[in-house]
């Protein structure tokens, strides 16, 4: 073998070298110090009046309403029994199975009719699918208060007022446009050469969305799913108005706690932070999904 045939052909790849921070100029160090302090003080801003609501409802009524407000308060659970009902008072387990049902229900609902919509604007786009887009996004421009006259119209005359159902269908429809605008851009990033291996094997539409589309998209799905559970937990003009004590969701039990005898703080801050609890349990058990959702198809 010549020397030259022993010469490999393509050189070795040099590994990234690692820049050490100390090596920085120091002006560069310092503004790297001083924006990583503004985002701890702007984190901490964005935190305190959670974490003040947390403190208050630990507080009787007395020291919730203290001018200033104590630090130093003794702490009690005196709220929390009463929120649920061991005062006397009304339990909010009905209001939460309303929430729960209203929220989990609508968000079904809205991905079953989602996905294929998107599937349809994406994968197989229809003609001048961009109008289909801008009449999807036209939906959210009316605000709620401006149709909600006519949609209790229509419920009394129907018989639906205090209804789950009728909250249901409208927490679907509320949340509809901004699914098909979410999974339209997820749906983008499916390759359509898997979908065409698919239908060379012969499996139909509902096959390639549910084994092929919905396996690859499913960060997408999570973080849809996500936002519109919240959106439906969170709203309250719709259930305020349409509904009474059979339908009552949990936003609108928290509004009794203001009354005429006044504001009791703390069982506000104790209801608040229970009602909380499922929007915030299911944002940390879908978190890797939500940011892997929401970042898929950026600019890398």
């Amino acid at each position: 073998m010549s020397a030259v045939d022993s010469v490999p052909t393509t050189a070795p790849k040099k590994s990234a070298a690692k820049v050490d921070p100390n090596t920085q100029p120091r002006s560069v160090r310092r503004r790297n110090a001083a924006l990583g302090l503004l985002a701890w003080i702007i984190g901490i801003l964005f935190a305190l009046p959670i974490l003040w609501m947390i403190l208050t409802s630990f507080h009787s009524e007395g020291d919730a309403a203290t001018n200033p407000p104590s630090l130093t308060a003794p702490l009690t659970l005196d709220s929390y029994r009463e929120f649920f009902g061991a005062g006397g008072g009304a339990s909010p387990w009905f209001a939460l199975a309303n929430s729960l049902t209203a929220s989990l229900v609508s968000t079904a609902l809205v991905l079953v009719l989602a996905l294929p919509a998107a599937f349809a604007l994406s994968i197989r786009p229809v003609r001048k699918w961009t109008d289909v887009m801008f009449f999807f996004l036209s939906t959210k421009m009316l605000p709620i208060v401006a149709g909600i006259l006519p949609i209790y119209l229509f419920a009394k005359n129907t018989g639906m007022l205090d209804n789950i159902w009728l909250l249901v269908i409208l927490y679907t429809s509320m949340n509809l446009p901004i699914a098909v605008w979410m999974m339209q851009s997820f749906l983008a990033e499916v390759p359509t050469a898997l979908i065409e291996a698919a239908q060379i094997d012969g499996a139909r539409l509902p096959v390639i969305l549910a084994r092929v589309i919905a396996p690859i998209a499913a960060p997408g799905i999570a973080a849809t799913a996500l936002i519109c559970f919240i959106f439906s937990w969170n709203e309250m003009l719709f259930a305020r108005v349409l509904t009474g004590v059979v339908a009552q969701t949990a936003p609108v039990f928290l509004t009794g706690f203001i009354t005429s005898q006044g504001l009791f703080l703390a069982k506000v801050c104790a209801a608040s932070l229970v009602i909380s609890l499922p929007v915030l349990a299911a944002g940390f058990a879908a978190q890797d999904k939500l940011v892997q959702g929401l970042s898929l198809g950026a600019v890398k």
